[in-house]
């Protein structure tokens, strides 16, 4: 006998109960991170142009967005502050009543439940946009750990669940686990944004939390995109310091690095879709040329499919309702 018809694989994909039952890869809600941009004033919603459906909003503007957010049953959300003033050590980004740290009591007070992450890094407290100490023209790596570090602590203080250290500065993950263990913060988790490339879909976040270099790039301290071996060390090192969370960035384009990492370590996975890859998607929807919410959730299950665990997404709200309706 041969083996076809015996051998018909399309039996299993007949209807939509039958591929459910056999589904490989599966998002949930639980899966997603949802960012957010908070910025110094009062009575502010701006819509970002770069990123349709996405805003900064001040700190008592909040509240509408995380009581959709609770109903949206989303676990956790990122922030990233832009501050009033900037200076050339960012000494907005660890005040003890900085706009993030504002945000995270705000946000503590309207749902206790809702899981804190703060993004920690100086690029968007610099007057020169870049992600640490300035000396000579180039960023000093071990004079920016310190600032780090007291950022890390006051973002503890003020509640954050998580702290993520965005920088890529060499060794900031076991100076921020040292400070936070000698403040009395032991117990909170590092989410280490161990792969972060120095990539091109990064163009509307620098809009939308007013964080682009006045100088130069920032090639000289995020991953060169061609490398996943190098992705690897880096993320061996921030374990090795004491990450509790590992993270790549982007996710789209670096869907390998994903793999590579989850096949490598065990530590749980984080994927960022950053804003770039958001834009694409609502340029072309807004054209009329793909189905949204048909291409986002198909982008964030290959992002999962490939390793990730949790994704951070600016596409999360849609999801989220995309998956209350399957």
């Amino acid at each position: 006998m041969t083996e076809f018809p015996q051998k018909r694989l399309r039996r299993l994909r007949r209807n939509e109960t039958m591929r459910k039952l056999v589904r490989e890869t599966v998002l949930n809600v639980n899966d997603l991170v949802y960012p957010l941009f908070v910025i110094h004033g009062n009575d502010i919603k701006n819509e970002i142009a770069s990123m349709p459906g996405t805003y900064q909003f001040s700190v008592d503007k909040l509240a509408g967005e995380i009581e959709e957010i609770t109903e949206l049953d989303i676990p956790a959300v990122i922030l990233f502050g832009i501050p009033e003033t900037k200076d050339e050590t960012g000494s907005s980004g660890y005040a003890s009543d900085g706009v993030v740290q504002k945000a995270i009591k705000a946000i503590k007070q309207m749902n206790p439940e809702i899981m804190v992450i703060s993004d920690v890094c100086l690029c968007e407290y610099t007057s020169h946009g870049h992600c640490g100490v300035v000396k000579d023209g180039d960023v000093d790596n071990d004079a920016t750990l310190e600032l780090l570090a007291k950022m890390a602590v006051s973002h503890a203080e003020a509640g954050a669940d998580i702290v993520a250290p965005s920088d890529m500065m060499d060794g900031r993950v076991k100076v921020i686990r040292i400070a936070l263990d000698e403040a009395g913060f032991e117990y909170i988790p590092i989410l280490s944004y161990a792969a972060k490339y120095a990539s091109a879909f990064y163009g509307p976040f620098r809009d939308a939390a007013e964080s682009a270099p006045q100088f130069g790039d920032r090639r000289s301290y995020q991953m060169d995109p061609p490398n996943v071996r190098e992705a690897m060390r880096e993320i061996k090192a921030d374990i090795s310091e004491g990450a509790d969370m590992v993270m790549v960035k982007p996710a789209l384009a670096y869907l390998d690095v994903i793999r590579k990492a989850r096949d490598t370590f065990n530590h749980p996975l984080v994927a960022y879709n950053v804003s770039g890859e958001y834009s694409m998607v609502k340029a072309a929807a807004h054209q009329g040329w793909v189905d949204e919410q048909r291409v986002v959730m198909e982008i964030l299950t290959s992002i999962k499919r490939a390793g990730a665990d949790i994704i951070i997404t600016y596409h999360a709200k849609e999801a989220a309702r995309s998956l209350s309706c399957a």
